[in-house]
């Protein structure tokens, strides 16, 4: 695609119970990056206690797979925070 084709912009703003759990979240998707660096990007901020992705895409069905990845995660890392967090946060340090 041509340098003037226009980007497709989508915001997603995800709520979370307090900021470090949406700081997790954010450290646990960026560590993988899009598949298609050339024609998806996405920046991973945290506002508050919300997870805010931008992302910019070449099409509207990059844009909609692309969300919908990132939701599947964000779905499964709610999860997961939801079932572990509370016994993570009371279990003590053990050093070595």
């Amino acid at each position: 695609m041509s340098a003037d084709t226009p980007w497709h912009n989508v915001t997603v703003r995800i709520p979370f119970a307090n900021g470090e759990h949406a700081t997790i979240a954010k450290q646990v998707i960026e560590v993988d990056a899009e598949l298609q660096e050339n024609a998806v990007k996405r920046t991973l901020t945290v506002e508050d206690n919300q997870l805010v992705a931008k992302f910019d895409t070449l099409t509207v069905r990059l844009a909609r797979l692309t969300v919908n990845g990132f939701l599947e995660n964000v779905d499964l890392i709610a999860r997961t925070i939801g079932e572990f967090a509370e016994e993570a946060a009371n279990k003590p340090l053990q050093s070595s």
